[in-house]
């Protein structure tokens, strides 16, 4: 498989792995949602929060464009249906953007500050395995909370998605 097909799959992948999270934390209540846990975030809804956050920069590096964030993450999380939404948006716009790059495109290096105010630098193909790869680690994180709370939370892994999105045949 191509680099290009391997992006491109890998965002389809984010995509559905966030949508069976999300749908699962729309079935609970805020107060497992908002709880103080264990975590760098503080709670579930946080966590998700600064994923999302993430997602924003990296979707300004890519577009060239500022982010207008000092922090990587935010006081509190909004509330999970916004949140909801919000990643699904972003998501679907790594989908598209995915989508659009040309084999070459995927080489090209786009140079960008850190919100620390470092210097950086990455192929496009790079930082959109950076996005897909970190909401892995943070949904990772999501899942032990829910286990933690005594819940189970929905399977996300690469091989599911992969089987459940084949084509018949």
């Amino acid at each position: 498989m191509s680099l290009t097909r391997h992006v491109r799959m890998l965002t389809r992948y984010n995509a559905w792995a966030n949508q069976r999270l999300f749908a699962l934390l729309g079935t609970l209540p805020d107060e497992v949602l908002t709880a103080p846990r264990p975590t760098g975030f503080g709670t579930i809804v946080n966590t998700l929060s600064h994923a999302h956050v993430v997602d924003l920069i990296w979707r300004a590096h890519l577009q060239g464009q500022p982010h207008g964030f000092t922090s990587r993450n935010t006081a509190t999380g909004p509330p999970l249906h916004e949140l909801r939404r919000a990643q699904a948006d972003v998501d679907q716009w790594f989908v598209d953007y995915a989508d659009t790059l040309s084999d070459a495109a995927h080489d090209e290096i786009v140079h960008f500050r850190f919100v620390d105010g470092g210097a950086g630098a990455m192929s496009r193909a790079d930082m959109l395995l950076h996005t897909v790869n970190h909401k892995t680690y943070h949904r990772g994180y999501v899942a032990d909370l829910l286990y933690q709370a005594g819940l189970k939370p929905p399977v996300m892994d690469l091989p599911v998605f992969l089987r459940d999105t084949a084509p018949a045949p």
